[in-house]
């Protein structure tokens, strides 16, 4: 591995510089408990990174191991995308937004189709630089779904980002789980706050269903045998997103409408939302 100089600390990341290259880059830090070993989400962070190779994943360089530590050695990245909303004091420009959405749902899509669900898709797992590039970061609990997904755990997603099948205890879960959390992420790049700011489990459900309607069996079957299923809800009717988050335009509702659907199976997949005609000015500046 190339001499690596740790000259600042960010939180838990180390920045540092590669002699050899003068390359910035990321240092994560795990500290290893001498009974417990290396923890199951550090295993599963780096084995999953490791497979991974898109221009929206941040890449994984190194893995230093030592009796008392783990090191990740990854690319570095400016901010993420919480620190970013922040430094430009809340909500983004469009051409902002449609950037950061277009390219956070170009990792999804590839995690998909090579079977990972990442699980804790929220603000602070994304990643920019100082050019503007987005990419996917901490997979400690991503999950390759090949294997049955009865046997998955709901205990997944930061509350605010969780879909509502998933707080119902559903562990029978799929890509959906990221869907609804890129839906979220794209309403909070419009208003730089969280679109279901949830205090709980209980309180996150209705914070869902004030904007997104209240299910009942006719309109999302099989509800009523989720495990937390409780049969008192208050009956909310679906809002306009559009009333909602300022700026959303007709074309941004409806994406925003097929990712945030509150049954599962009904959510657009990452790969038809990257076709979605709300992204065709992007794709059109592209081409010229």
């Amino acid at each position: 591995m190339p001499q690596i100089n740790t000259f600042q600390q960010l939180e838990k990341v180390y920045k540092g510089r590669n002699n050899r290259t003068n390359e910035l880059v990321a240092l994560k830090e795990i500290h290893l408990d001498v009974e417990e070993g290396t923890p199951s989400t550090a295993i599963r962070e780096i084995s999953l990174m490791k497979e991974l190779d898109h221009e929206n994943i941040l890449a994984l360089y190194d893995v230093v191991h030592t009796d008392e530590k783990l090191v990740i050695v990854s690319e570095y990245m400016d901010k993420d995308l919480k620190r970013f909303m922040d430094s430009r004091g809340g909500p983004l420009d469009l051409p902002t937004i449609k950037t950061f959405a277009y390219q956070m749902l170009r990792g999804v899509a590839y995690c998909h189709e090579n079977s990972i669900l990442h699980r804790d898709l929220k603000p602070q797992n994304l990643l920019i630089s100082r050019e503007g590039s987005l990419k996917l970061a901490d997979f400690g609990l991503a999950r390759a779904f090949g294997i049955p997904v009865n046997t998955f755990s709901h205990e997944v997603v930061t509350l605010w980002y969780r879909p509502p099948d998933v707080l119902l205890g559903s562990r029978s879960y799929n890509t959906s789980i990221d869907i609804w959390s890129a839906g979220c992420i794209i309403a909070e790049m419009y208003t730089g706050r969280p679109l279901f700011p949830g205090a709980n489990n209980e309180d996150q459900l209705l914070k869902i269903f004030s904007v997104m309607g209240t299910p009942t069996e006719h309109t999302w079957p099989g509800i009523t045998q989720l495990p937390e299923y409780k049969p008192v809800l208050p009956v909310y009717q679906t809002q306009d997103l559009r009333h909602l988050i300022e700026g959303l335009d007709p074309l941004g509702a409806d994406l925003l409408g097929s990712l945030l659907q509150l049954r599962p199976e009904l959510r657009i997949s990452a790969a038809d939302a990257l076709r979605h005609s709300w992204f065709q000015s992007l794709l059109c500046e592209e081409s010229t």
